[in-house]
């Protein structure tokens, strides 16, 4: 089951023409992948371990606009790429009609203080699926 963000779209949010501007999208995903971690976690793990995240690739493939007033779903998914990676499936809903808008993929590579790879943390290792 996805971790699912409500984000409401300001008018601040859209182009000339009312449709949510692209790179926003990218803010919303990185909003839900900050509240599915936690905002607490993601502190405690720089304060105290000296470990953060950066993205190493991602991917979006738009199929509608979101328009100012659409309230939409980031829905999130977590995998494990690799020891030191982890794969964000995230896709963009309206909520009015559940019409699927943007669909999203973001891997994460963990660094610590150094940008040297370290391996993903336990709580981030926690969101994703058992592997049989």
């Amino acid at each position: 089951m996805p971790f699912v963000l409500p984000v409401q779209v300001y008018y601040e949010d859209t182009d000339h023409s009312g449709v949510v501007y692209h790179a926003n999208y990218l803010r919303y995903m990185e909003r839900a992948r900050e509240h599915l971690l936690g905002v607490p976690e993601l502190v405690r793990l720089w304060e105290q371990e000296r470990v953060g995240f950066v993205v190493y690739q991602c991917s979006m493939k738009f199929r509608e606009g979101a328009r100012f007033g659409d309230t939409l779903e980031v829905r999130t998914r977590v995998e494990k790429a690799s020891d030191y990676r982890a794969i964000f499936e995230q896709n963009v809903y309206r909520r009015a009609d559940n019409k699927l808008l943007v669909e999203g993929e973001v891997h994460l590579c963990c660094v610590d203080g150094n940008q040297k790879l370290v391996k993903l943390p336990e709580s981030v290792r926690a969101l994703m699926p058992e592997t049989t």
